[in-house]
């Protein structure tokens, strides 16, 4: 018994050895400045398996040297020395090994450039809403108590420097290639984590404070944002995109965000809140603000619930059976009281989002544009 279980605790360390450099599962390229990140990780990969080897062998070798024998008693032997300082010098080596790394790294990530360009992260259930500096380069103060649906970051409208921050439209954010940028990240409700697996780094976001780290884009591309701390029911789709663009792409991208004081943004041109009026904006407001694009896609794709892109119009089949038309009555009826008709395949998890009849009319008016 004693040579098969060593022979098992053999193979599992060979197998554990040929997996990890066989498995299809590879770290994703990175692209951004935090190589060091990679270091940090190879590094605990390679202390703790060679821990991991070497104890299932030593284990393996122990189980063969003192199996029993017929004939052969154990001798008791109390405390060695010798053994118990190369113990505990091989521990504290292997222990500096594994924290120093990530130690340093981490207290660089924290501390951005002096030159680095800030751009702000709210979390909210379940989606993210992103704010950049305008021409003056400084953000607005903000605070929760200003928060509504008009103003989803809570910019104090009498700052002077928020006026020309800039409002990215949507769920995704573009940033320029090669050039330092901070994140200022902040939470509305709940624990986030921003966290773009590419550029190698991530913070929590923790309600009533400000966290932050940097890094600098190194490669263009298109990078889903995930939340890596379990916020919700809706965790799992609490995601957006950051794109990276070459300079003059990125200055034009900017050019076309709307404004919180709706003047010229960074690019010189006119932005929303006071720019022309765009159909349904305000439902769309809305819609960031109560949270109801988490789980509601504008572009077709499937969600928790049924996409908006194309719905007004459409007949919808229900559970249990029967159809309906999707018009202004529906809406209202599927947005307050969704409990009421569930669509066929979609889980039946929307809350009662409780919108006044403005409010209402608003969010209905955004879903009809969006085709």
């Amino acid at each position: 018994m004693a040579i098969a279980m060593a022979w098992v605790l053999v193979l599992i360390a060979v197998g554990a050895v040929v997996f990890h450099f066989a498995s299809p599962w590879q770290v994703t390229q990175i692209a951004s400045n935090w190589h060091a990140m990679d270091d940090a990780l190879w590094l605990t990969f390679v202390l703790t398996g060679v821990a991991f080897v070497a104890l299932h062998l030593f284990v393996a070798y122990a189980l063969v040297r003192f199996r029993h024998r017929a004939g052969h008693r154990a001798s008791a032997e109390h405390g060695n020395r010798k053994l118990e300082w190369w113990l505990i010098g091989i521990t504290t080596a292997a222990i500096i090994g594994l924290l120093a790394p990530g130690l340093t790294v981490y207290a660089r990530l924290i501390d951005p450039p002096p030159d680095a360009q800030v751009f702000e992260v709210m979390g909210r259930q379940w989606q993210w809403h992103y704010r950049l500096p305008g021409r003056d380069g400084r953000l607005g103060a903000a605070e929760t108590r200003f928060i509504t649906a008009t103003n989803p970051f809570g910019i104090d409208p009498q700052d002077a420097r928020g006026q020309d921050d800039v409002l990215v439209q949507g769920e995704e954010l573009h940033l320029p290639l090669n050039r330092p940028v901070r994140a200022q990240l902040r939470a509305q409700d709940v624990l986030h984590d921003f966290y773009v697996p590419q550029f190698r780094t991530r913070m929590n976001m923790v309600p009533g404070m400000t966290t932050q780290f940097w890094f600098t884009p190194e490669r263009t591309g298109r990078y889903e944002v995930l939340c890596a701390q379990l916020c919700g029911v809706g965790h799992s789709n609490m995601r957006s995109w950051v794109v990276i663009d070459e300079p003059a792409a990125y200055a034009d991208w900017v050019a076309k965000q709307p404004t919180f004081g709706g003047g010229a943004g960074p690019g010189g041109v006119a932005g929303a809140p006071g720019g022309p009026a765009e159909p349904g904006k305000v439902g769309r407001l809305l819609a960031q603000q109560k949270g109801c694009i988490a789980c509601h896609s504008v572009d077709g794709s499937r969600g928790v619930g049924p996409s908006w892109k194309g719905l007004y119009g459409s007949a919808e089949a229900l559970e249990g059976g029967g159809t309906v038309k999707v018009d202004d009555a529906y809406l209202k009826q599927a947005i307050n009281a969704p409990q009421a008709s569930i669509v066929r395949g979609y889980p039946p998890v929307m809350p009662p989002a409780g919108l006044s009849d403005a409010e209402l009319a608003a969010v209905v008016e955004y879903i009809k544009s969006v085709h």
